[in-house]
């Protein structure tokens, strides 16, 4: 089981989202170390987020607000421990490393193909014994659920 990943969330005291947001990050079952905080308890925090909550940062990265699904929420997870990064919250990158040019290639072509199947087509980079992924959605211009399932695709390689 993967080291559990540090989730914030932002909240307020009586705040029905707030609390549909915890029950589903909960029933995720995504392995998580939830911190709680209440933004009225800190006036920079008030007045960062205001109504705004909740408000869910992972790994110190805000990552959803308002709601969360935990489907969604359990694949953006599941991205972050298999180590993708994601940079500046409009896209996901991962880099692999492999033995030769070849199995560099096998592996690029099953992630063309998987790429194709889901019909969502990320940026590859190979290289010999090398291969760099970068994934957003380009029609919204940033991260959707589509590219957290074709990480996740990606990974089961």
């Amino acid at each position: 089981m993967p080291n559990p990943t540090a989730v914030t969330l932002y909240t307020r005291a009586d705040c029905p989202l707030c609390d549909k947001a915890k029950a589903a990050i909960v029933a995720s079952k995504a392995a998580v170390t939830l911190t709680e905080v209440d933004i009225d308890a800190d006036p920079i925090l008030h007045g960062l987020y205001t109504n705004d909550v909740p408000v869910i940062h992972v790994e110190g990265q805000e990552a959803f607000r308002h709601r969360v699904d935990p489907a969604a929420f359990a694949e953006y997870v599941a991205a972050i421990q298999g180590g993708w990064r994601i940079v500046d919250g409009h896209h996901l990158e991962k880099e692999w490393t492999f033995p030769d040019f070849a199995t560099a290639l096998a592996f690029t072509n099953r992630v063309g193909a998987i790429a194709e199947a889901l019909d969502h087509h990320p940026d590859i980079r190979l290289s010999w014994g090398r291969v760099g992924i970068t994934t957003w959605s380009h029609d919204t211009g940033g991260l959707t659920r589509r590219d957290f399932r074709l990480a996740a695709r990606i990974d089961s390689q």
